[in-house]
């Protein structure tokens, strides 16, 4: 009895000492605490280690007794002093306060030599060792001998990352939305990381970093030229046949070539009705548009180009198109477009935001008069989502025009009263420029290469192929677009079901079926409108592309990353989810129900059927 009376004064000692701690941990400060108490509870251990030699001739079961409810006492005490720190610090980095009580129960551990307490250290090491790989997998990536089109979904940022569906099970989303904006390659992000620790300001600097990064900023330049088949082996920007300069995005781009090129309000530039509203408003805005129309199946009619090229006697300056549709996938033969342009003393420009990721293209065709002048296009769409992007044009007509975009690092010199502008491509590119962006995408192109767009575009059909011909079989379907030759379509299909709403569908598809697609009009309303054979009246009554009442189309646009099986599981899960879609459309639409109420009541499938017999 004495032996366990002296082997509970021993616990009673370390307890008011754990105790101790506590205390003197809440009064020091934030970074100071973490210390505090890491050393507080490593002299605790002292202690114990001492009195335990001190009594060695105490009851052996006693003893173990007492420093099992030690070791069980301090862990709840340092877990006690790691909450209270991490409350404190809420404003700083949440990591911290996780590695502080880490290294507290480490301490603790090692001072006993409990099984439970290693056991527990070791689950404690383990679960730390997963967090960190699953939160900078970077540290962990290791580039394979070659990208390929089979290995390419290993090395998409998030591929697996689980969402959460309406039921609350979880599941890696399948994301048939790429025509939006893509996810980042890992070699992507890697190389962006790895560039910010060297990053320095761009072009004026007087550091190694600034060197370094003006380096890096003028070698994708070339990059770029070379990417789009534009370099004609010249290594000054300022003599080459085509220069290049850094944009935000294809929209940026665009507005800026057309705020550089349109000279007046009368100026005259041709487009197609196949385009995106960035090829298409940057131009509306600025002078006047005439429009050359689609066939049936959406196709740009290339003779009605040359109509209206004939019929306006070299008046048009510019005739802008679209490389690929962001709608139906469809590829515009531009070099046959340049072609008629220069016989009628016009530029050609293309927008080649949804073909980049796609298909090989080149600037240059078969003979001159086939040449692409001016070049536009987004990183974001082929796996770099910086923000970065980039406009290919003739040097010698971009050194004639200035964009109305002013400020640092377009200029020679300013005065009081005048300034002095540099050339193309620095007057372009108005103050610090986008360099993760940059960075970003000059590597998304070594990899794109690197996989090859033939195996690319081999990928692409054959998912097109798989889905165009799955759809096809499902009730009261309207797939746009050609489905029997797809030869000339990119891995875009849009479609609709005659009796059900597209905005309903698609909440489905998404809360439901974990499929990310895109449903509206996708920013190219008149394209959208035709293919709909939507009446003037009829557009006139929609509120905005997001209403429910608006008309749209629900887009699916595939990925290099994104797989047959993908495919397959949209297929085999639609069924179901058309049946839920059609009775919470029924509401909608024929009820007058609001939209809410009748998600909730299409839940039930009982109480609808119930209603509907009623």
């Amino acid at each position: 009895m004495k032996r366990r009376s002296k082997a509970l004064r021993i616990k009673s000692i370390l307890c008011a000492l754990v105790l101790l701690c506590i205390s003197t941990a809440s009064f020091v400060g934030c970074s100071n605490g973490k210390v505090e108490q890491s050393s507080a509870v490593s002299s605790v251990s002292s202690v114990s280690e001492t009195v335990s030699s001190d009594e060695s001739k105490a009851d052996t079961a006693a003893v173990s007794e007492a420093k099992e409810n030690t070791v069980s006492d301090n862990s709840s005490a340092v877990s006690s002093v790691s909450e209270t720190a991490s409350s404190e610090e809420s404003k700083a980095d949440t990591v911290e306060p996780s590695k502080a009580k880490e290294s507290s129960v480490s301490d603790n551990s090692s001072a006993d030599t409990s099984s439970k307490a290693e056991s527990k250290s070791e689950q404690s090491s383990e679960i730390s060792e997963t967090s960190t790989e699953t939160k900078n997998p970077e540290r962990q990536f290791t580039p394979p001998e070659k990208y390929t089109i089979d290995n390419i979904r290993s090395y998409v940022v998030g591929v697996d990352e689980d969402i959460e569906l309406a039921d609350g099970t979880k599941r890696p989303l399948i994301n048939f939305d790429n025509a939006a904006t893509t996810p980042a390659l890992v070699p992507v992000q890697n190389e962006v990381n790895k560039e910010l620790e060297m990053y320095g300001s761009i072009g004026r600097g007087y550091s190694q970093k600034s060197n370094h990064s003006t380096d890096v900023y003028n070698e994708v330049r070339k990059k770029v030229i070379n990417f789009v088949g534009a370099d004609d082996g010249g290594n000054d920007i300022y003599t080459s046949t085509y220069t290049a300069f850094f944009v935000n995005n294809t929209t940026d781009g665009l507005n800026k070539l057309a705020s550089a090129l349109v000279e007046s309000e009368d100026d005259i530039v041709l487009a197609t009705r196949i385009e995106h509203h960035a090829n298409d408003l940057s131009w509306r805005e600025r002078c006047h548009v005439i429009y050359a129309e689609v066939d049936e199946k959406g196709r740009v009619i290339y003779d009605d180009i040359e109509r209206l090229l004939r019929e306006n006697k070299g008046k048009v300056k510019y005739v802008t198109v679209t490389a690929a549709s962001n709608v139906t996938g469809y590829v515009t033969d531009v070099h046959r477009v340049a072609k008629m342009a220069h016989k009628y003393g016009a530029k050609i420009i293309v927008d080649g935001a949804q073909i980049v990721a796609h298909r090989a293209f080149s600037m240059i065709g078969n003979t001159p008069e086939e040449n692409i002048d001016f070049f536009v296009f987004s990183a974001h769409k082929m796996y770099s989502p910086y923000g970065g992007g980039a406009v290919v044009g003739l040097r010698e007509v971009l050194d004639k025009h200035q964009p109305e975009f002013y400020g640092g690092g377009t200029v020679n010199l300013v005065q009081d009263d005048k300034q002095s502008y540099k050339r193309a491509p620095e007057v372009y590119e108005a103050g610090s420029p986008n360099y993760p962006g940059v960075v970003g995408l000059g590597k998304a192109i070594d990899v794109l290469q690197e996989i090859g767009f033939d195996n690319i575009e081999a990928h692409e059909k054959a998912l097109n192929r798989k889905l165009i011909d799955g759809l096809k079989k499902l009730d009261n379907i309207v797939i746009y677009g050609d489905t029997e030759n797809i030869d000339d379509r990119v891995g875009v299909v849009s479609f609709n079901f005659n009796n059900i709403n597209s905005l309903i569908l698609a909440t489905y598809i998404s809360d439901n079926g974990g499929v990310a697609t895109r449903r509206g009009a996708f920013c190219a309303h008149p394209y959208v409108w035709r293919l709909m054979k939507l009446t003037e009246s009829e557009i006139a009554s929609f509120e905005g592309c997001t209403d429910i009442k608006t008309a749209g189309m629900i887009r699916i646009s595939l990925g290099i990353y994104n797989t047959e099986e993908e495919v397959q599981k949209f297929l085999d899960m639609m069924p179901y989810l058309m049946e839920k879609s059609t009775v919470e459309n029924f509401f909608v639409e024929k009820r007058s129900v609001d939209k809410e109420i009748a998600k909730s009541m299409a839940e039930d499938f009982e109480q609808v059927e119930a209603y509907l017999r009623y």
